[in-house]
Formats: structure tokens, sequence, C-alpha cells
């Protein structure tokens, strides 16, 4: 880090900052803290880029999941199985990364952005109340498929996954928005927490700069998650498609070359 010059350094620490507090609410967190570190460190490879934002994520990551579950307690029986099957897709997905170009995969979140985002819109109250849609081994299989896809989608490329995972247990298991960013935080957790194992052993992470950043971003985990509980799920509702029409403008313009 010592080649970097204090405004550069400055820029990551912010970046980091805003992604952990986006993160905590909503996630997505990497849509704000990876491009910030494509811009700050262009001589630094995809891999290292990559490892360096998980490692940043994780801490963030790891205090926003325990403020969660100290204060909303989700239920083991649901968050679990999500979990383990995140992880395990995760670490797939993490061993074939340098295979999937991220250029072929930006029209596809964006699509996936807009018919999210206009869902949420569409149906005011989606969201707001828990009213589960599968009992028994349907929800458990739901979990799981939503936990390997999304997970496996984080290892091989990672932005945009905590809102993914927040939208699948609101629109597709019926979670309220509160308790689904709680369990979508424990999943996300599960997902870096395999990404790294991969990354790690391969000697990617620049761990000066890293840890650096990954105190800013505890810091904004932190604080996000204390106002989205704090204020509830309309907050985080609001806060979402916010975070999603930032994530389709920013996205769209890339492939339009507006930027």
């Amino acid at each position: 880090m010592a080649d970097l010059s204090l405004e550069v350094v400055c820029f990551l620490l912010l970046a980091a900052l805003c992604a952990g507090f986006v993160d905590a609410v909503v996630g997505g967190g990497g849509l704000v803290q990876l491009p910030a570190l494509l811009v700050g460190l262009p001589g630094a490879s995809v891999v290292q880029i990559a490892a360096t934002n998980k490692l940043a994520s994780f801490c963030g990551t790891s205090i926003s999941a325990a403020t969660y579950v100290r204060r909303i307690r989700p239920d083991p029986r649901t968050f679990l199985p999500l979990m383990l099957a995140a992880f395990v897709g995760s670490a797939g997905g993490a061993l074939v990364a340098s295979l999937l170009p991220r250029s072929a995969f930006d029209p596809i979140i964006l699509v996936v952005l807009v018919l999210v985002g206009g869902y949420v819109v569409a149906r005011p109250s989606v969201g707001e109340l828990t009213k589960l849609r599968f009992e028994g081994g349907r929800h458990l299989a739901v979990v799981a498929l939503t936990g390997l896809t999304i997970g496996f989608y984080d290892g091989a490329i990672g932005p945009g996954t905590g809102s993914f995972l927040v939208f699948a247990l609101v629109g597709l298991l019926g979670y309220n928005f509160l308790e689904a960013s709680a369990k979508a935080k424990l999943a996300n957790w599960a997902t870096n927490l395999a990404a790294l194992a991969v990354f790690i052993p391969q000697g990617a992470v620049i761990w000066d700069l890293a840890l650096v950043m990954a105190a800013a971003n505890v810091t904004g985990g932190y604080v996000g998650a204390r106002l989205a509980m704090a204020r509830g799920a309309k907050f985080v509702r609001v806060f979402f498609l916010l975070v999603v029409s930032g994530f389709v403008v920013r996205i769209g313009g890339q492939l339009l070359g507006w930027w």
C-alpha cells in the first residue's frame, strides 16, 4: 500500500465505508467497493481485486450479521441450510471465476435488477409482513436452491449478491424485508468465507490495503445494521429500491458506454 497516494487510500476507505453501510441494510455493497478498487488499483490483477474486496466485505459482513443475530434472532431452520448451500455454491463459483468474463454477465444482471425493482414497486405490500409461501420440505428446497445459485454467482462474480438474496427471500419465500436482510447477511457471510478459502491460498489478497478497508467496512456495516433495525421493514424497502435504481443506472450506463 506504500505506493498508493493518500488521495487513493482515502477514496478506497470512503468506498469501503459506504459499501459496508449499503451491504448491511439491503446488500449489494460490492457494487460500490469493487468498482472503487478497479479505479484505485489499475495495475492489480482481477483476482487480486476480487480477493481484496472479499476480505474487506467479509469483515464488515461479520459485524452486521452478528448484530442482526443478536437483535432479530432469525430462525436457524432457514438460515443454516441457506448458509450451507450458499457456501458450497460460492466455493464452486470462486474456483471457476477466472473462466467467466464479467462482461458477459452485465446484461443479465441489468435485466434482473430492472425486474426486481419493478416487482417491488408494483407490489407495495411485498416485504412488509412475513407470509411464507412454502412449508416443510418445499421451503427447505427453495432455500437450498436459492443459496446454491446466488452463492455460485457471488463466488464467480459477486456484486449485488446481498440484494439478490434479500429479494429472493422476500419475493420467493415471503419474508419481510427486515427478516430477509438478516438471513441474507448470514448467507453472504458464508459466501464471502467460501470465496476467501479459495483466494487466500492463491496469495491473491493485498493484505495491508484489505485490512484498512475492512475497518471502514466494519464501521459502515455496524451503523447500517443498527439503522435498519431501528427504522424497520419500510425503511429497508425504500433503501432497497434506491440501491437497485443506482445499480441499474451504473450498469446500464456502463453497457451504453457512458462511463
